[in-house]
């Protein structure tokens, strides 16, 4: 498949001066592109180059076989949109007329919008479940409101290359995850390219076709996203001192209690998770066991338990790890039962908690 969008060897920066250099990328037509890295890595600097807010320092990027840098204006118009995350004064203007610029690169001389252009308008409002906002003043709406007008008015120009610098900034749950499917719909029903910042790696990787990893003078790593978060771990990406990411979950998990283990929890099957993280907010060091290796609860306590006795999947627990339990749970000065359900193979777990019983550790009994 043709490239849609591609740079070559190139440098962004200011002032002549290149931030980040030797920028190679390639992306398909109706393909998800995000950016992630650290705060000031130079995210914003490679989307307002892209983008022509600021003059790249060398090199040249492409789109749909044309020359980014010297396509006229209103050509360019037609093809790209662009939110940047600095906000727009537009006194007196209502949403509707805030989108409706939108529509501008297709109006005649004196900007009049025809009855296509304001169905588009519409639609554009609708797609972000914006209706309800069209005749408001624009600058009384709330900043998760107004991000999603921005968004519209990026919409109704109807693109076919799509630059968002953290479109998600200032929305909650709900409108961030609705923003990104219809990111996601863009792509694959009307072929829109889409480039874009986010700061939700969760999110990030869930939504995009590539990842590129924004660190240092040079990239970091660019592909998929299974690609660049197996090669470069997010705790190096962002120098994490403390904590830890799941690339499997697309979870973040603070920072695991230091010390002996004074708590031993028998947990599995999910049922473990809420008590280890219970025992982090209270910065108690526990161990867990005994967990299957493909079980949930086997993930988590890999990143917050200071130790944890984890079994083949699809086997009955050994002696041996029954052993090895027993000697770690009998260390420590409390057991806590998850709740997880006691069956055939994990009647190991059973005999831990008949034992932690019989010598007066079981929590809350």
């Amino acid at each position: 498949m043709d490239n849609y969008f591609e740079t070559h060897g190139l440098s962004v920066g200011y002032g002549g001066s290149a931030l980040i250099h030797d920028i190679d990328l390639a992306l398909g037509k109706g393909k998800i592109l995000t950016l992630i890295g650290p705060n000031g890595s130079g995210k914003t600097t490679i989307l307002k180059t892209l983008s022509r807010q600021i003059a790249a320092i060398r090199g040249a990027a492409s789109v749909d076989g044309a020359q980014l840098f010297t396509m006229p204006q209103k050509e360019l118009a037609k093809k790209q949109a662009v939110v940047l995350t600095e906000r727009i004064r537009p006194e007196l203007y209502t949403a509707r007329e805030i989108v409706a610029f939108g529509r501008y690169p297709y109006t005649n001389m004196i900007g009049r919008l025809t009855p296509e252009d304001e169905s588009i308008v519409s639609d554009a409002l609708a797609s972000v479940n914006a209706e309800a906002l069209a005749d408001k003043e624009f600058s009384t709406l709330s900043d998760g409101q107004k991000q999603r007008v921005v968004l519209a008015r990026a919409f109704a120009q109807m693109p076919e290359l799509l630059i968002l610098d953290e479109p998600t900034a200032y929305l909650d749950i709900r409108h961030k995850t609705e923003l990104l499917s219809i990111l996601r719909r863009l792509a694959l029903e009307k072929d829109v390219t889409i480039i874009m910042s986010l700061h939700e790696i969760d999110l990030a990787a869930k939504v995009s076709d590539l990842l590129l990893c924004v660190k240092g003078e040079t990239i970091a790593a660019f592909g998929t996203p299974e690609e660049v978060l197996k090669a470069l771990p997010i705790e190096s990406l962002y120098d994490m001192n403390s904590g830890s990411y799941d690339p499997l979950f697309g979870s973040v998990e603070l920072e695991r209690p230091q010390g002996k283990p004074e708590v031993f929890v028998v947990a599995g099957g999910g049922c473990g998770i809420s008590v280890f993280r219970a025992l982090q907010r209270e910065r108690t060091p526990f161990a867990a066991g005994i967990l299957f290796e493909n079980d949930v609860d086997a993930r988590v306590a890999k990143s917050l338990a200071s130790a944890s006795v984890i079994a083949p999947a699809f086997e009955p627990i050994s002696e041996e790890l029954y052993e090895k339990a027993k000697e770690l749970m009998l260390s420590c000065k409390a057991v806590a039962d998850a709740g997880t359900p006691v069956r055939a193979l994990n009647e190991a777990n059973g005999r831990l908690l008949a034992l932690a019983r019989e010598k007066g550790l079981l929590k809350d009994e």
